[in-house]
């Protein structure tokens, strides 16, 4: 997939939030944004596949029911621009852009990978694609990313880094002093908390004092709202203006995306601490793939024989990513003593 097809084409979590009627976009552009979910849905479908056959070891953390969030971002993220997230990642990837073959060979351990197959799933990283990598400790990015944002401040490059974490990584410490240092320094960064309700097996309401995130920067000065991180346009409209905050020198910015993951935290996890009544009721009603087949074909955009064509595409490219990662040799042992130092960019 190019970096955001959507970009190039024309380039309800709780509920409360009204979607977006689908104005103000078009036809090129929804077209686009569907593509790019669809990728990442049947990219996650077929890679939870590959994990029940033995094909992907470790740890691997599915995107399924979060794919307008990275989608929505990446249709107003500007060339240049820094991605770091934590370890549920492969979403991120495909919206900036990468080669949904070497990252399929990637979660297999294969020498095509992305990372020639020593990263897995967690540990992604392109330079080539502005991706700066899924990390595996809670919170770690966060950190990382305000870094990303000093250099570019220090550049003076106008670029922005877009720090994603989740409202289980909102708990941890050293995402406030990231908040601190970001806001002292007026940084450009726009954090991006990915709400899914679920911090591992744990419901936000369990885990946090403080449930609404986007507040989480008050102390500090730092603007946030909440979005209906299920609504493309409503994630476009959200991040465009956190981006203008950013990269015009007022400091960083908060955008809490009230989403929902319809798998597992991870692959192995049976997910026991909710109904299966409250996915499917998700699925059912607030589906961000869903909400804009409605409004292809509310507008007029698209029919049902367009929108099968589109699917059949995409399950084609990633059935060919499958099995580019099923034949892909395993990288050579040497490999273990390379990559591990890098020469600093001046």
């Amino acid at each position: 997939m190019a970096r955001g097809q959507a970009a190039a084409a024309g380039r309800k979590a709780n509920g409360s939030h009204p979607k977006g009627d689908g104005v103000g976009a078009t036809k090129e552009e929804l077209l686009g944004y569907y593509r790019d979910m669809l990728m990442i849905r049947r990219f996650e479908e077929r890679a939870g596949q590959l994990y029940g056959m033995g094909l992907i070891g470790g740890f691997c953390h599915l995107y399924i029911g979060q794919e307008a969030i990275a989608v929505g971002i990446e249709s107003v993220r500007e060339p240049g621009d820094e991605v770091i997230t934590g370890y549920r990642d492969h979403g991120h990837m495909l919206a900036c852009g990468m080669d949904p073959r070497e990252v399929m060979a990637e979660l297999t351990g294969r020498a095509g990978g992305s990372s020639k197959g020593k990263g897995g799933s967690m540990h992604m990283f392109s330079m080539e694609a502005d991706f700066y990598g899924g990390h595996g400790i809670v919170g770690a990015q966060v950190s990382l990313g305000t870094g990303l944002a000093l250099s570019n401040k220090y550049r003076k490059n106008d670029k922005v880094s877009w720090t994603y974490f989740g409202d289980g990584a909102a708990n941890q410490g050293q995402v406030y002093e990231s908040f601190n240092m970001a806001q002292l320094w007026k940084l450009p960064v726009v954090y991006v908390i990915e709400n899914n309700q679920y911090a591992m097996g744990t419901s936000i309401e369990r885990s946090s004092s403080e449930t609404r995130l986007h507040k989480r920067g008050i102390s500090f000065g730092i603007p946030g709202e909440e979005v209906d991180g299920m609504d493309v346009l409503a994630v476009r409209a959200a991040a465009a203006k956190a981006r203008e905050h950013a990269a015009s020198g007022q400091g960083p910015y908060i955008l809490e995306m009230k989403t929902y993951r319809y798998r597992g935290h991870s692959m192995s996890d049976p997910a026991k601490y909710r109904t299966r009544d409250e996915v499917d009721e998700v699925r059912k009603t607030r589906d961000p793939i869903d909400h804009v087949e409605e409004l292809l074909e509310k507008q007029g955009f698209a029919d049902e024989a367009t929108l099968k064509a589109l699917d059949a595409e995409v399950k084609k490219i990633v059935a060919d990513a499958a099995e580019f990662a099923r034949t892909s040799p395993e990288p050579d042992p040497s490999e273990l003593y390379t990559d591990v130092y890098t020469e600093a960019r001046a």
